[in-house]
């Protein structure tokens, strides 16, 4: 690999020479590299997906030259919508953050449906190169600002958004969906990179265990980590089956460092009937919850959600579910599988969380 430098905006942070990383401004480091220094495993890690079909025929119309990972990442200079990080060579004293800055994106059609007129455009610079996961999907500027759509049957997409207005009605820190046709969009909840998304991996490296996740977050404050109890909520109340440390992390102020917030949940969509009806309401999911927070041991408020409450979220979903699996009404099997859930922790953690109704809620805040 060549000599780097990588910068957050305009400011030099580190440099890699003859392969060795060293660091020039330590605390604002990506979290990744200051837990480890691996800056190649974090160069790759901002990746698109090589699984992803689009992702090859996207490489293929960029005319890249070598499709792996690191190629890509440096085709644009590991820069992302979502952080003020990128590279460039060292002796490179003329490109500057403006330069690599995403204002365009002229593939995206390619990356969310595989759009063979994109083919005839000559290649140009992209986020899609460094949009990761494993959906179709891709960036979009809408009215100056960015948008992620994602392509999903009909029940991810139903999952997706519905979960994202129950949060919302829970009074949690949720990404914003809306339905966008065929697909699902999400606003660039870092405002084009006014702040700094990192992946909890970034903190955690890989691990499923919520105790183990709850302690490496503790250090960098108390909000962090009830954040962090409502996400598990959240994940145990819809089913979130595909919760892991790519997919939540932190926000971070990019000129200091400084975490700031646990990021807005999102990616909801392998989830509550994404794969199937479920039949099952006591679950490891909600084992690992109730473990958690007893082991927490923190006052945590939940508001219950009612049957007209739910009935009216499910009901304003534009996506049909398919009747199968003897579930002639799909919808209502929603609204009955939730209440069932949502009744199910609260039995179990009735001495750990206080649950409340709205009324309740306007109440203590009054």
């Amino acid at each position: 690999m060549i000599d780097l430098l990588l910068l957050s905006k305009d400011t030099p942070i580190a440099k890699i020479v003859n392969g060795e990383f060293q660091a020039i401004i330590p605390e604002r480091l990506p979290l990744y590299l200051q837990r480890t220094g691996d800056i190649v495993t974090w160069l790759c890690s901002r990746a698109i997906d090589n699984h992803r079909t689009n992702s090859r025929l996207l490489k293929k119309a960029l005319r890249l030259q070598n499709r792996d990972d690191l190629t890509a990442v440096l085709s644009v200079n590991a820069a992302t919508i979502t952080d003020n990080y990128w590279v460039r060579p060292i002796d490179d004293t003329t490109t500057n953050y403006a330069d690599v800055r995403f204002s365009v994106n002229r593939f995206d059609n390619l990356a969310l449906t595989g759009d063979v007129n994109s083919f005839h455009q000559a290649p140009s610079r992209t986020p899609e190169l460094t949009n990761i996961g494993s959906f179709e999907k891709c960036w979009r500027l809408i009215d100056g600002e960015w948008w992620m759509l994602k392509a999903g049957k009909p029940e991810e997409l139903f999952s997706e958004l519905l979960i994202s207005r129950i949060g919302k009605l829970l009074g949690f820190p949720m990404a914003e969906y809306e339905p966008d046709g065929d697909f699902i969009k999400s606003r660039d909840f870092t405002h084009n990179a006014s702040v700094d998304f990192e992946p909890a991996h970034s903190i955690v490296g890989d691990t499923p265990n919520y105790i183990k996740i709850y302690d490496a977050l503790a250090p960098y404050g108390q909000h962090i980590t009830d954040a962090y109890l409502q996400m598990c909520y959240l994940d145990a109340l819809v089913l979130n089956m595909d919760r892991h440390e790519h997919n939540f992390g932190v926000l971070r102020k990019s000129d200091t460092g400084e975490v700031l917030s646990l990021a807005p949940f999102f990616d909801h969509n392998i989830a509550l009937v994404s794969r199937n009806y479920p039949s099952v309401v006591n679950d490891a999911l909600i084992g690992d919850f109730v473990e958690l927070v007893r082991y927490a041991n923190r006052p945590l408020r939940i508001r219950t959600i009612t049957t007209g409450e739910l009935h009216k979220l499910v009901h304003s979903i534009p996506w049909s579910l398919p009747v199968r699996d003897g579930i002639s009404d799909p919808k209502t099997f929603v609204v009955q599988y939730l209440l069932k859930r949502q009744a199910q922790i609260r039995e179990l953690c009735r001495e750990t969380i206080r649950f409340q109704t709205s009324s309740t809620i306007e109440r203590d805040e009054r």
